[in-house]
């Protein structure tokens, strides 16, 4: 079964780029850079669709569509079919392999699925025009994708490796209660993200001058709603997006104050010393980099690096239950 730990560890790696990717995307303004689906134009690339886009730059310059935000699309679009064929690589192996394969094929099956929603969510993305709920729900359906494909290459790989992993019963609830909140905190940013509520407070600590600043709660997290509209149509206004924002920040202090305090539970953990370290040294690069995109307007490389960095913060506490569960 080399070849399968191996494919998945591939497949893992893909993912973070295809992750990061897709941020990159989203973050340059390029997700309607082709706006059909799966081709660019019905093309297979942005050069066989030159003219097409040319005829968009004519008709509109400064509209959503480019030469540059096509070929960003699309390469974020092979990058993520590269990992679906991938996948359903592991689920064939793993479904065939079954007595072989550690835990069974239900978790490479689960996957396959989820990479078939998350075509989907592709799809809706571009033909709902960067509908916030359907955008949020792909940027959570990649870091699934991240999680789980973590969890079955621990799993494999537990098979041929033997390291004794202490036994830490008493923070079974606790580093679940950790991933809980880094999840839910990453649908916060994504939801930040996919409203373009980044720079509604442009200081730190404070936002817009004060602690708690005018915010529209109700306008803001209502999810059935058009890119910066209401349900019912309106402009969404800058007090719901000081909200989205706001709540964000919040969030943040909860995570960074349970995971400072998980992360010091970890260091006096034997066995656990390293990943007490590492768990705290990406929480303060993530706490650095959100702090670090309010106060320089968010620019590009640093607002990436965020969405990476919540990625490895997340797999350093989906490692952390594997750990702690499967000793």
């Amino acid at each position: 079964m080399t070849f399968y730990r191996n494919l998945i560890l591939a497949a893992l790696i893909l993912t973070l780029g295809v992750v990061s990717l897709g941020a990159y995307v989203r973050l340059s303004d390029a997700g309607l850079g082709c706006p059909d689906w799966p081709g660019c134009y019905g093309k297979l690339t942005p050069h066989h669709a030159a003219d097409a886009i040319n005829a968009e730059l004519a008709e509109r310059p400064d509209g959503p569509v480019s030469h540059a935000k096509a070929w960003k699309e699309m390469v974020h679009r092979y990058a993520a079919g590269t990992l679906g064929l991938l996948v359903l690589g592991i689920a064939v192996l793993g479904w065939s392999g079954r007595r072989e394969a550690a835990g069974g094929p239900g978790l490479p099956l689960l996957l396959l699925g989820l990479i078939v929603f998350q075509a989907l969510l592709g799809m809706w993305t571009v033909t709902k025009l960067l509908k916030p709920l359907v955008v949020s729900a792909h940027l959570l359906g990649g870091m699934a994708t991240w999680s789980l494909l973590l969890w079955l290459w621990l799993r494999e790989r537990g098979r041929v490796s033997h390291a004794y992993f202490a036994r830490a019963d008493h923070l079974r609830g606790h580093v679940a209660l950790g991933l809980l909140l880094v999840v839910t905190q990453i649908a916060l940013g994504g939801w930040v993200s996919t409203n373009y509520a980044a720079l509604a407070c442009t200081d730190f600590p404070l936002c817009q001058g004060v602690w708690a600043p005018s915010m529209d709660f109700e306008h803001a997290f209502t999810l059935h709603r058009e890119l910066g509209e209401t349900a019912s149509g309106d402009l969404l206004s800058m007090a719901a997006l000081t909200a989205i924002h706001w709540m964000h920040r919040v969030m943040a202090l909860i995570v960074t104050l349970f995971l400072g305090w998980l992360a010091l539970r970890l260091l006096r953990t034997p066995g656990y010393v390293g990943l007490g370290l590492a768990m705290g040294g990406l929480l303060t690069l993530q706490v650095s980099l959100g702090i670090g995109n309010v106060l320089l307007s968010l620019p590009l490389a640093l607002a990436v690096a965020h969405n990476t960095g919540a990625a490895l913060l997340l797999a350093s506490l989906v490692l952390l239950n594997y750990r702690v569960r499967r000793r």
